[in-house]
């Protein structure tokens, strides 16, 4: 073949085989490239899913963990909760099984009770046949009797029957005569009773000028020169002061201090805080003296209500009307023969409700009752009739319950008790009043009866001396030792009792001691 041929052939065919290399060269590298990149990619895979292999476990160990201690934590509530059931079941079994033991012994007794009881009934028919022909055979004497009677008198029985008629209207006429005496003398004494009562009321309620110590109250001055201020020129305060409250100022020569008069102790009282106040203040003229007195009247109704809504408090009584409880703590401004009234109250509302409670009867209503039993006292002095009717009307009108009516009418016995409650708060309204302590006697007349009782001891031989101690409620007589042996001394303590007794008048009752000491003495020289 001719070489330029040949060079054209090699220049056609050249290129192909150069691409053709290429391609073949191109193609393993690539092919060794993906290669490479698949085993790197296949490498990565496998680590990744090592890793969310270990994760996983990781993950799955922590369920697992917290699985078994919810689990763990509800069986221990669980076992809790059994425990628990089993001691409630247990207790509850012990609980039956008393009740069954209780119910059995109940049934026992039931029974025990049912059989005495039959045999009482057994024991009553026998007794009733007996008594039956015990009476059959006392007819059959008292006819038997009859018939003697009869024939030993010579009357017949219409003729002893009048007989007997005669005789008794005389015994009759002389019994009606001695009742009729009875009823007369009942009837004075009553009389005399009633009167003392009516007398003593209005003592109670007017008393004279004699009660000072229960109508007066003093109020100190921090200088004597204020004396001067309260009297005002010509007398012009004191008569302001006084007009306004309705009371008596005595500026006397009682150093510092000054005195105020009303049997009024609420008014008494208003007094006080304001001139009080005006002290303080250092003016006192006219003008501000009517406005002292204002301010000092709506204090005490502030007082006073506050005093009633105390009393309804400490005795938890409630759903009382608050013109009722107002006038309640009036009370605490009215005394009876020395004693507070409102304490009087509250004592009688204690008492009554400390007997129902033992008699189990309606406790509320006789506390109610006691408390209010003497509420007519509140505004006795300013109203018509006895403390009991005003207080009957008072709770008429505050629609209290009719045995609360009955037992304010009752506690001095003006009318007849309906109820056991009634009885009580009379019972109770004694107690307070006649309790040692309770209310006052005069000095010289509580000298007077102490002297009285050391005397009557002293008067028997053999006493050395006697002592009046704890009020007069008790006498301790000390007696001479070579005189009065044991045996005598008890003796003389009941002789001097009993002269106590006889001659003396005294509340409540007197203990009266004998004592008889003996003494050895020795000396040593």
């Amino acid at each position: 073949m001719p070489k330029i041929e040949l060079m054209k052939l090699l220049i056609l065919v050249g290129p192909l085989v150069g691409g053709l290399i290429g391609y073949i060269i191109s193609h393993y590298f690539r092919k060794h490239s993906d290669k490479r990149k698949l085993d790197e990619a296949s490498r990565n895979a496998e680590r990744l899913i090592e890793s969310a292999k270990r994760k996983g476990e990781r993950e799955k160990q922590k369920i697992v963990l917290a699985g078994k201690e919810q689990i763990y934590s509800e069986k221990e509530k669980i076992e809790t909760e059994v425990r628990e059931h089993r001691e409630t079941l247990a207790k509850t079994e012990n609980r039956l099984n008393q009740r069954e033991a209780n119910v059995n012994k109940k049934s026992d007794m039931m029974v025990a009770r049912e059989k005495k009881v039959a045999e009482r009934e057994k024991s009553l028919d026998l007794r009733a046949d007996e008594l039956a022909r015990q009476a059959e055979s006392v007819e059959e004497d008292k006819q038997e009797q009859q018939r003697k009677l009869q024939q030993i008198s010579g009357y017949s029985r219409e003729e002893a029957k009048k007989e007997l008629f005669r005789s008794l209207e005389k015994e009759a006429r002389y019994d009606a005569a001695v009742l009729i005496k009875e009823i007369k003398d009942e009837a004075t004494a009553t009389a005399t009773k009633e009167a003392k009562r009516i007398i003593t009321n209005a003592i109670e309620r007017c008393a004279g000028s004699h009660s000072a110590e229960t109508t007066v109250s003093v109020v100190q001055l921090p200088d004597e020169k204020l004396k001067g201020k309260i009297i005002g020129r010509e007398g012009k305060n004191i008569r302001a002061f006084e007009e306004a409250t309705g009371v008596q100022l005595v500026v006397d020569d009682t150093p510092e201090a000054v005195l105020i008069s009303a049997f009024d102790p609420i008014r008494r009282e208003v007094a006080r805080v304001a001139l009080q106040e005006l002290i303080t203040s250092s003016r006192i003229v006219p003008d501000r003296i009517e406005a002292v007195v204002v301010k000092a009247n709506v204090q005490m109704e502030e007082q006073i209500l506050k005093a009633g809504e105390g009393a309804t408090k400490e005795l938890g009584i409630k759903n009382m009307n608050k013109k009722l409880v107002q006038l309640l703590g009036r009370l605490k401004y009215r005394s009876s023969y020395g004693q507070n009234v409102l304490n009087h109250s509250i004592e009688v509302a204690f008492l009554t409700y400390a007997m129902a409670k033992q008699l189990r009867i309606d406790a509320r209503f006789a506390k109610r009752a006691g408390l209010l039993h003497d509420i007519g006292k509140a505004v006795d002095r300013g109203v018509e009739g006895t403390h009991t009717e005003i207080g009957v009307k008072i709770a008429q009108s505050f629609n209290e319950n009719p045995m609360v009516l009955n037992a304010i009418a009752a506690h001095h016995e003006d009318v007849p008790a309906t109820s056991l409650i009634s009885v009580l708060v009379s019972a109770a309204d004694a107690i307070s009043g006649a309790r040692p302590g309770a209310r006052r006697e005069s000095l010289e007349g509580y000298i007077k009866r102490l002297e009285k009782l050391e005397g009557l001891s002293e008067s028997f031989d053999g006493v050395d001396k006697a002592f009046a101690i704890k009020a007069g409620r008790e006498i301790r007589v000390m007696v001479e030792n070579d005189k009065v042996d044991d045996a005598h001394a008890m003796v003389l303590a009941s002789d001097i009792a009993k002269k106590i007794e006889a001659e003396a008048e005294y509340p409540g009752k007197i203990k009266v001691t004998v004592i008889r000491e003996f003494r050895s003495v020795e000396h040593a020289r």
